[in-house]
């Protein structure tokens, strides 16, 4: 039992190293939890996970305020609207099965890899001719989708905040993973507030996976900001493959 919690804390805390850079740090450590805590429910393991998510993204959260201009007038009614779909996500959760989603989700990562390595500036700024009107409602649209994901399924939540920020809005990797995260922190704090209501959270577990998990994001967010857009480029690549072998070993698992 001590080393499956040692390896659960590796874990967290290399989850919060790589959702700091990327997002993504749930496809490390939702499959961990699972395996290791057979004796909680699903839906008890989910709502757990969410205590060290978002520890280790508000730490990453305030290291990427301190280093990058964030558009807070429009992102603080950007990340209420994740934040609130997030609720009703982790609502869902506990309504119905979710694994007809993951071939969905594994084709989408696919697509994602092989456009990020063919096309060498994506994550490089690209100005958007988009209005404050436009930039909002593109924004809004973009948390109530991935905010409703985070709350019913979550990994790779991040990721996709990210590639909807650098595709849709035209930020660059650094610009967008720190707006991602600010938006992150909402839709696990909106999954928190659902999941401790009905008394699915364990503290014993999810208390010191925070504290790894913090450590992660701290770490991870400095590397980052220090490294800059083409080392969060190659980290991307290498998460979004990570990612992708993941769900077609579920996928395959789950059809043999």
């Amino acid at each position: 039992m001590t080393s499956d919690l040692l390896i659960l804390y590796l874990a967290a805390f290399t989850a919060g190293f790589v959702d700091a850079i990327v997002g993504g740090g749930g496809l490390i450590q939702t499959p961990a939890a699972l395996v290791l805590l057979p004796q909680y429910s699903v839906a008890q393991v989910i709502g757990s996970l969410k205590i060290p998510a978002f520890t280790g993204t508000s730490l990453a959260t305030i290291q990427y305020a301190r280093r990058v201009k964030l558009q807070w007038s429009i992102f603080i009614f950007i990340a209420l609207i994740a934040f609130l779909s997030a609720m009703a996500g982790s609502w869902a959760l506990r309504q119905m099965k979710n694994d007809f989603m993951k071939p969905v989700i594994l084709i989408v990562l696919i697509a994602v890899a092989i456009y990020t390595y063919s096309k060498k500036d994506f994550g490089t700024h690209e100005e958007k001719d988009h209005s404050t009107f436009q930039q909002l409602a593109y924004g809004m649209l973009i948390g109530f989708i991935v905010g409703f994901y985070d709350g019913f399924i979550g990994p790779g939540a991040g990721s996709f905040l990210i590639i909807a920020f650098i595709s849709v809005l035209g930020f660059d990797f650094l610009k967008a993973s720190a707006h991602a995260k600010l938006v992150n922190l909402a839709t696990n704090l909106g999954s928190i507030v659902y999941f401790a209501s009905h008394g699915l959270i364990a503290y014993e577990i999810a208390l010191p996976m925070a504290i790894c998990n913090g450590l992660g994001g701290f770490t991870g967010a400095r590397l980052a900001i220090l490294k800059g857009n083409k080392f969060i480029r190659v980290f991307f690549l290498i998460i979004v493959t990570g990612t992708i072998i993941r769900f077609a070993y579920d996928i395959i698992r789950n059809w043999t």
